[in-house]
């Protein structure tokens, strides 16, 4: 004897074995209305203009430092080269003032940024930490620095008695913590890094010097590359702190270098000082220059674009 088994129903059919209609779903899809459409037109033309304020400038600075010096002299250069040479970044390559200005600012961001996420780290992470005796209090000293400050003739006699004058360390250690850096680390910590995890590590014994090397660190990557990229910017870009505390011209940064060709036409060098002697070609090194000057920064920036929203925003919602 054999049993028979009843066909189960076809998922298109009724109980009573007739056939269903199709049912048409409906688009979940917001249909936009033409005030939208307006406004978004609005949008992308209102953007598109900006990028090309931004994006004509730069584009006319990467062709003229590519013509020729009469070329550039005589306002001939728009978007791309006349008269095609290298002859502007030759000079550039060749002189002893630029090169040892690139050199002295590649030492301030690499050594600088260094220093400063290191400082960043030891203030922030402790401030993070809800058992730390006297928290509050360190955390309004951050803040009070952020609204008030000593002035610049106080924070020059400060460098002076520390006898950080004319030293490479002037420009690194009075800006070496910024208040919203920390603030930045601070959040992260507390938001991102959980208290299940420091129970755990005291479990297994590790101080908490090993917590924060082990732990907190590696869990860290996309603040770290956040707040680095934040000081080392900072660092290539300054100038304003070695026009004060420097007097000697081989501790100069690139900037420096920079902003005395440009304002006031001095290169610091004997070779260079003849290869400019016209003010033709003058005026061709300093578009070479600053397209020199701002590559390196495009070739890190890259790197550390994938970590920089993540970074910031996993401190600043919670949930």
């Amino acid at each position: 004897m054999t049993l028979k088994t009843a066909t189960p129903l076809a998922l298109d059919t009724t109980p009573g074995g007739e056939r269903r209609k199709p049912v048409r779903r409906r688009s979940t899809q917001v249909q936009d209305t033409p005030v939208d459409r307006i406004f978004m037109v609005g949008v992308y033309i209102l953007l598109s203009t900006f990028l090309l304020i931004v994006l004509v400038p730069l584009i006319n600075i990467v062709a003229s430092s590519f013509s020729s010096p009469a070329a550039v002299s005589g306002g001939r250069v728009f978007l791309w080269p006349v008269d095609f040479t290298l002859i502007g970044y030759q000079a550039v390559l060749t002189s002893d003032a630029i090169l040892t200005g690139f050199g002295n600012s590649v030492f301030y961001a690499v050594v600088g940024t260094i220093v400063s996420v290191t400082l960043t780290v030891m203030i922030a992470y402790p401030l993070s930490r809800s058992e730390l005796v006297g928290r509050k209090v360190l955390i309004g000293g951050v803040l009070f620095t952020m609204l008030f400050s000593g002035g610049l003739i106080p924070t020059y006699m400060v460098v002076r008695s520390l006898g950080l004058l004319d030293t490479r360390w002037a420009l690194i250690l009075p800006t070496a913590i910024a208040a919203w850096q920390v603030l930045i680390a601070m959040t992260f910590f507390r938001s991102s890094i959980p208290g299940e995890l420091y129970e755990a590590a005291q479990l297994d014994g590790a101080s908490d010097l090993r917590f924060l090397w082990s732990v907190v660190l590696p869990l860290s990557k996309p603040l770290l590359a956040v707040i680095a990229l934040m000081y080392g910017i900072g660092q290539w870009n300054s100038y304003f702190s070695a026009l004060i505390y420097l007097r000697s011209e081989e501790l100069y940064p690139l900037q420096l270098v920079l902003r005395n060709i440009l304002i006031v036409n001095n290169t610091g060098g004997t070779n260079l000082a003849d290869q400019m002697a016209a003010e033709q070609m003058a005026d061709l090194m300093k578009f070479s220059l600053i397209v020199v000057s701002t590559v390196p920064v495009l070739l890190v920036y890259p790197f550390v674009a994938r970590h920089f929203t993540k970074g910031v925003m996993l401190g600043s919602v919670k949930g």
